[in-house]
């Protein structure tokens, strides 16, 4: 599983001209799953992402985590993070999850950010074809790879 996460103080995802999602400080979160990912991966990322301290204190030091300052969630599924680009000019997803495999996973993500949030998160909608705006605050943005759990 592969996460972007960006600190905004603004986001929202559109639909057909419609926003379907919109959040004001938190995290925007871009997420793609490929084959092998479990449900222990899921639980690991959400952990690491609702405890993740990217956000300033009273200092101005960035020592605060989500579930700290009350922020919320946007989630965009987003299959490209599995790009592969080794070959020619024309990326391969080719390790990307089918919508059979990943629209559970992202369903299961779904649960476990609000269960770690301890409230509702925002969403996308899972396929659709979505124009994301966001309000980059920092800019702060991370990537996370279940895979190299660091």
């Amino acid at each position: 599983m592969r996460v972007i996460i960006q600190r905004v103080t603004s986001a929202s995802v559109d639909v057909e001209n419609v926003t379907i999602g919109k959040i004001a400080s938190g995290l925007l979160i871009l997420a793609g799953w490929e084959e092998s990912d479990t449900a222990e991966d899921l639980e690991w990322t959400s952990g690491k992402i609702t405890k993740l301290r990217v956000f300033n204190d009273a200092h101005d030091v960035m020592n605060l985590s989500l579930t700290e300052t009350g922020g919320e969630i946007l989630l965009v599924s987003q299959f490209t993070l599995h790009a592969s680009t080794k070959k020619g000019n024309r990326p391969s997803y080719i390790k990307a999850a089918r919508p059979e495999q990943a629209i559970p996973l992202y369903e299961m993500f779904i649960k476990q950010l609000e269960l770690d949030l301890g409230k509702p998160i925002q969403t996308g909608r899972f396929g659709a074809d979505m124009q994301v705006s966001l309000i980059n605050d920092g800019p702060v943005t991370i990537f996370i790879d279940s895979m190299d759990k660091e």
